[in-house]
């Protein structure tokens, strides 16, 4: 066996306070050493701070967890979205190209316009109709116009046991309101964290091996669980789950209102169509994608 065959990876993860970044520490380990940064560490509003880090680990794998997700702040703070979902994301690959090493990048449904009546595919054209979408979309850019191998995956409506996400909220508000109102005219698939990471690692696992015969291709992968909702067949689901809990008999919560977008505002649009179909993601790795109701359960017993 040669000698880059015996080789443990060099694993540095990016946003290992985040939702994906944190599950990502755990289900990476398997596949080599695993260095995970915060943006005290890292800042990906310096490409000075990129570039230092990268050079002073030297990894053989990058998984890039970390981005500006304020979907609505990105609306005012266009140039620090930019950077750091953006350009950041170039400069990662640029030095992974030098390096000789995989990135792994995630980006978002939120490229889409929501036009569209089917789940989109890969290979539909992005139209973002928000700054955050475009800044995402800008890294994708970045990371395709390079020679390094990478691996993209979109995904859609992330949830987790920490940071802010629509879960989170929901499980505050319900302890805190009996009634809530819901938009129901948006659809898309919630995504556990936990999830994207079990199947990066198991996506990650193949492709190091692919790397090692040399018949690995670059490529963007739409990344989900299975099936569909709206907002407010998420928030009902986790209102019914979180209820069979014995350590949620706080939730206050009874009723759930059905309202459209437009009578609920936001500074960012959103598309009204959030599904991606994760066909090729399916057909390259021989994943199947749990249901989403599925995932939903065993986070809140997680929770709880």
């Amino acid at each position: 066996m040669s000698t880059e065959q015996k080789k443990i990876p060099v694993i540095l993860v990016t946003g290992k306070n985040g939702q994906v970044g944190w599950e990502l520490q755990r289900s990476l380990m398997p596949l080599g050493r695993v260095i995970a940064v915060d943006r005290q560490t890292m800042d990906l509003s310096s490409n000075d701070s990129i570039v230092k880090v990268i050079r002073e680990v030297k990894p053989d794998i990058i998984v890039n967890a970390a981005a500006y997700t304020a979907v609505d702040k990105a609306e005012e703070e266009k140039e620090l979205a930019m950077q750091i979902n953006g350009i950041a994301p170039g400069i990662m690959a640029e030095e992974a190209r030098v390096l000789g090493a995989l990135l792994v990048h995630y980006s978002t449904d939120y490229v889409f316009d929501g036009t569209k009546t089917t789940p989109y595919v890969e290979t539909d054209i992005p139209n973002p109709i928000n700054e955050y979408g475009r800044s995402k979309l800008a890294g994708e850019q970045a990371i395709q116009n390079t020679d390094c191998d990478h691996l993209i995956f979109r995904t859609s409506w992330v949830y987790g046991a920490r940071g802010k996400n629509f879960l989170l909220t929901m499980l505050k508000l319900m302890q805190e309101r009996e009634e809530l109102s819901v938009i129901n005219d948006q659809h898309g698939t919630p995504t556990w964290s936990r999830l994207i990471a079990e199947v990066t690692a198991s996506a990650l696992g193949l492709a190091w091996e692919e790397r090692k015969q040399h018949s690995f291709t670059s490529d963007l992968f739409h990344l989900t669980a299975s099936s569909e909702t709206t907002w407010h067949g998420f928030a009902s689901e986790i209102a019914n789950l979180a209820k069979q809990e014995t350590l949620r008999q706080d939730i206050k919560n009874k009723n759930i209102i059905s309202i459209q977008t437009s009578q609920y505002p936001t500074p960012a649009s959103r598309p009204k169509n959030s599904r991606i179909s994760t066909s090729s993601l399916t057909d390259r790795f021989g994943l199947a994608m749990p249901e989403w109701d599925v995932c939903l359960k065993l986070c809140i017993s997680d929770l709880s």
